[in-house]
């Protein structure tokens, strides 16, 4: 029962470090990446469909992406979508392929960015601290209910504990080498 719970406190806060890692993975270095496109949807016949699923997308060069439709005829969309994204990037396209350059981050766009992983840290960690506090409750009701000793339950707490603080660390540790990504250039 308690090993239950364990598991599932544990898989839950796995998840918040995995949203953090993946959100952090979308902010743009001065670096082309292609997890810089993830969040972005191109309307297809009306559809909003992932840009990974209608381009073939390469990094040719440190600054510069490109996507190269399966549908031609959607390159306008795939264009219009990533400006509509609001990522500071400016593609364009020579009827075939489109080239998005990635511009050098400048010192104001950098401190914006690390604001941004500062914030993106505080809410995993809230989000592991909430998981903490769903645990703890889920023992004191099992503790109340006679269904675990005093001792039992104060182990578990403390377990959970253990458990809150490796994630919060795994988040400041992606948070800090976002960080120094981001300053590095």
């Amino acid at each position: 029962m308690l090993d239950e719970l364990f598991d599932k406190t544990a898989r839950r806060m796995d998840q918040s470090v995995e949203a953090v890692k993946r959100e952090l993975a979308s902010l743009r270095t001065g670096r082309a990446s292609l997890s810089i496109l993830e969040g972005v949807m191109v309307d297809y016949y009306g559809q909003p469909t992932p840009i990974n699923q209608m381009c073939k997308l390469s990094i040719p060069d440190p600054g510069m992406i490109v996507a190269q439709p399966f549908d031609p005829s959607t390159i306008a969309a795939v264009e219009k979508a990533i400006q509509a994204a609001d990522l500071g990037l400016n593609p364009s396209n020579d009827g075939k392929v489109v080239r998005i350059p990635i511009p050098p981050l400048t010192d104001e766009r950098r401190k914006q960015l690390v604001k941004k992983v500062k914030q993106i840290a505080e809410e995993g960690r809230t989000a592991v601290r909430q998981v903490r506090r769903d645990a703890n409750e889920a023992i004191r009701k099992l503790e109340k209910d006679g269904e675990v000793s005093q001792d039992d339950a104060h182990r578990a707490t403390e377990r959970v504990q253990k458990l809150t603080d490796e994630h919060v660390k795994a988040i400041d540790e992606l948070a800090r080498e976002k960080e120094k990504e981001l300053m590095e250039f």
